[in-house]
């Protein structure tokens, strides 16, 4: 996988607690809406969790990051592989928008949402974080999703899965400098 530049990071912030992340990814829409549903693919890219699509509804998100990529998780991260998200759906409309709270250490939930938006034979696909407490929150969810949405691209392209450690270390690097200084 070539380097990454600051100007090619797919992700932007849209306020002082948002992060929006676009990613092009092959159609059909219904394919891509399967990888945010369906927990076994979901946990090909993200995590696993079986999710019931009704506002209010629990998600429980089991995150294995040692089963996504060959590489070795880093020292700093050892503790969150098994770790598991509580959150709660807040809107679903298939295939095109799904919606939930994202526990953050802070105490109060963030929140997600996945846009699919048909191009042709394309899905373009809108991440947007919102509530997020603070720059470094905001720098890590910006390099984990960015790592995650590449994951996920592989697996739509029929590609062996890039690494996921040193793709979330460049990309927190280089979000780092695109959000500077508070």
């Amino acid at each position: 996988m070539a380097e990454l530049s600051l100007q090619e990071l797919p992700g932007e912030r849209i306020d002082k607690a948002t992060v929006r992340i676009k990613r092009l990814l092959p159609g059909p829409i219904e394919r891509v809406w399967t990888y945010l549903v369906d927990s076994d693919k979901r946990a090909k890219w993200l995590a696993a969790g079986e999710l019931d699509p009704r506002p209010g509804t629990g998600l429980d998100l089991l995150f294995r990051h040692s089963q996504l990529s060959h590489e070795e998780t880093p020292q700093r991260w050892c503790g969150v592989d098994g770790h598991v998200n509580h959150c709660r759906i807040t809107r679903c409309e298939p295939p095109h928008l799904l919606s939930f709270t994202w526990p953050e250490e802070c105490g109060e939930d963030s929140a997600v949402t996945f846009e699919l938006i048909s191009q042709e034979d394309d899905v373009l696909l809108i991440v947007t974080h919102e509530r997020l407490f603070d720059r470094d929150t905001m720098i890590n969810v910006a390099g984990g999703w960015h790592a995650h949405l590449g994951l996920l691209a592989d697996q739509l392209n029929g590609r062996p899965p890039r690494g996921f450690w040193s793709a979330f270390d460049a990309a927190e690097q280089l979000y780092t400098q695109r959000f500077g200084e508070e």
